[in-house]
């Protein structure tokens, strides 16, 4: 058996509160779960005593309880969870008050701010207040085009204490971007900045703003928060008022007391194939979710501080804010993770005390690209846990962040999506840490990996199904009244399955490890490959930066072609390429070794940093591409275009 790069020593597993909630279960049923196998196994099983004992677990605040924990809990879609409860969401986020911190906000123009809890407080009340004045109620919508700042937050608690369902996305999107997503769902309000910073420019978005706003009428209202400017000029956009102006005076925060499947949030999927589906999530099953992940699959507590490096165009910003509630402060930043250098994350760690880091592993697998050794650099003592996300976590990121930015912490892997808006596999505070592993599967989640037949299997490659319902669930998509298109999306497959489009295997340390979306899984000969399998091995290599694969149908067949982009200076020469085929072929199969292998000067990404290998599909097979709109650097896909190298054998 593969031995583990980290384990938690006793002291530290049987102080987490993922044991004391095993301890307590196992009290409650009589039966011993200490260990986390039986735990999930029992959470699985006996999903209406699991999730109300996590209720409790975490004493979610409610202004009136269930009547019935489950009903139609055979059916997916169609269950219904704690029918009958009243909740409001941003009041459980906002149950912690005094001097304590809140939030801390940083950016890459080195600007740090702080809000107390009663300073967060009264930001939200007085929103509120405004929002109430322009006739904001329940049910509607409340749209951000905001980077990652205090303001966000304080907007989205505000909006969803009156019952208003909150959207968001990043400024890094254009104006066919933003349209694609909010002129779906024709919100009352829209929040927005100035302007903002990435890698040292400053980015102005009024202008934007002003063909943003007659394509959509049914905003009533723009409120601009000054971001860029401390008096930004609004002349030419319309229907604006600065924040400073929409705020009304107020101390008291009315809580709509809402049901368990109020619709809180609206999510995009990333659109990178068509228009992007509004996926609908639930206030109670958001907050108990992202409770489960935060308090016993990520140990918070109040006195930790929390950061994740992400946009508010990404899952993540949602699942960090829902850290208010266990009382831990929240820690923001916005801007270019390497702006103004390679170590400002890791300077800010270690200035802000984190106790929980959370990145992409393409930060981690970049960062160890520029030499960046952070352990010899900064005071990270506090630090205890690294999260990573958005892409499979390659053995040679968990080999850096132990030799290089912490030998003791506990790196968890973790993978989910905005479909479900939290996650299927997750870290574990009792269990260890192994190569290219998530350590579990989430409590209360049924994953398992099915084969091409529908059969459970372990040690094989599959998909990564969940066969019982769980309360994060999509309530739908917007504007899907017979949820034909959500039936489409997840359960047509495998019937009453959610079929999440992972490509995946189930582990021996009853651990996942994660190969790629199944949509981009290659198929030479008949043999499936998840890409990821093939990045682990390339990006090994100093000279290669990224790299993407994609299946060229080729005489009756597919053959695999793999992009690579290179260090500056470095050419892809026969001697590399052989150098990335054999790096390949020793450490995965024959199969795996690229046809071709081809330099290219970018690769494209979603918002989010994911590359997105059906586009290059298209483009390769002179396909076009829906909707460009939804990429961070959509003119990457021009390096991929008439290459002469793919006309050829």
């Amino acid at each position: 058996m593969t031995a583990p790069v980290y384990r938690p020593t006793a002291e530290r597993a049987r102080a987490s509160q993922l044991a004391q909630f095993a301890a307590q279960i196992s009290q409650l049923e009589n039966r011993d779960v200490s260990a986390y196998s039986d735990l999930w196994q029992w959470s699985t099983d006996d999903k209406e005593k699991f999730w109300p004992a996590l209720w409790d677990f975490c004493d979610i605040k409610a202004a009136r309880r269930w009547d019935t924990v489950l009903e139609n809990g055979d059916r997916m879609p169609g269950a219904k969870w704690f029918a009958g409860s009243r909740l409001n969401f941003a009041e459980n986020l906002l149950r912690f008050r005094g001097p304590q911190a809140a939030i801390i906000f940083r950016d890459e123009s080195g600007q740090r701010r702080e809000l107390s809890r009663d300073e967060l407080w009264q930001s939200v009340a007085e929103i509120a207040a405004g929002l109430r004045a322009a006739g904001v109620s329940k049910g509607d919508r409340v749209a951000a085009y905001m980077p990652n700042i205090p303001e966000t937050i304080t907007v989205m608690l505000a909006a969803t204490s009156l019952g208003a369902t909150f959207s968001s996305c990043s400024p890094d999107f254009g104006v066919n971007g933003v349209l694609d997503r909010f002129g779906q769902i024709a919100p009352k309000i829209l929040f927005a900045v100035d302007g903002y910073r990435y890698n040292g420019k400053e980015i102005d978005l009024l202008g934007r703003l002003r063909e943003i706003l007659p394509a959509l009428p049914e905003i009533e209202r723009l409120v601009v928060v000054p971001f860029l400017h401390d008096q930004p000029v609004l002349d030419g956009v319309p229907a604006s008022c600065l924040l400073a102006d929409f705020r009304i005076a107020a101390s008291d925060i009315v809580f709509s007391a809402l049901p368990f499947d109020h619709p809180l949030y609206i999510m995009y999927s990333s659109g990178t194939t068509g228009t992007p589906k509004c996926i609908v999530h639930g206030a109670g099953g958001t907050l108990l979710q992202h409770l489960k992940e935060l308090v016993l699959h990520t140990d918070i507590t109040e006195v930790d501080r929390v950061f994740f490096y992400t946009t508010c165009g990404w899952m993540m910003w949602n699942w960090l804010v829902s850290t208010l509630a266990t009382g831990a402060t929240v820690v923001l930043y916005d801007g270019s993770p390497f702006a103004p250098d390679p170590e400002v994350l890791w300077r800010m760690a270690a200035e802000e005390r984190l106790t929980v880091f959370g990145t992409s592993a393409k930060y981690l697998s970049a960062l160890e690209k520029t030499g960046v050794k952070p352990v010899t650099h900064f005071d990270l003592t506090n630090l205890r846990c690294i999260l990573s996300t958005g892409s499979p976590l390659a053995a040679d990121s968990y080999d850096y962040v132990y030799q290089q930015i912490k030998a003791d912490v506990q790196l968890s892997s973790i993978s989910g999506g905005t479909d479900i808006i939290s996650c299927f596999a997750l870290g574990n505070p009792m269990l260890p840490v192994y190569h290219e592993e998530l350590q579990c599967r989430g409590l209360g989640m049924s994953v398992e990996i099915y084969d091409d037949n529908g059969n459970s299997v372990t040690g094989e490659k599959g998909e990564l199904v969940c066969t019982r319902p769980f309360p994060s669930m999509p309530l739908g998509f917007w504007n899907d009244p017979d949820g034909s298109r959500y039936h489409h999306a997840y359960f047509e497959r495998f019937s009453n399955t959610w079929c999440h489009g992972d490509y995946a295997e189930l582990t021996e340390h009853d651990g996942i490890i994660i190969y790629g979306r199944s949509d981009a899984v290659l198929n030479p000969g008949g043999v499936r490959i998840g890409t990821a399998e093939i990045y682990r091995q390339v990006e090994k290599l100093d000279e290669i930066l990224e790299s993407i694969a994609v299946g060229q149908d080729w005489k009756s067949d597919q053959r695999v072609v793999l992009f690579v982009r290179l260090r500056d200076s470095v050419t892809l020469d026969d001697r590399l390429r052989e150098r990335i085929r054999q790096t390949i072929r020793d450490h995965t199969t024959p199969r795996h070794v690229p046809a071709k292998i081809i330099a290219v000067a970018d690769i494209p990404k979603t918002m989010s940093g994911k590359i997105v290998e059906l586009a290059v599909q298209n483009v390769i097979h002179g396909r076009k591409v829906k909707n460009t709109d939804a990429m961070a650097n959509p003119q990457a896909l021009d390096h991929f275009r008439n290459l002469p190298e793919l006309a050829r054998d």
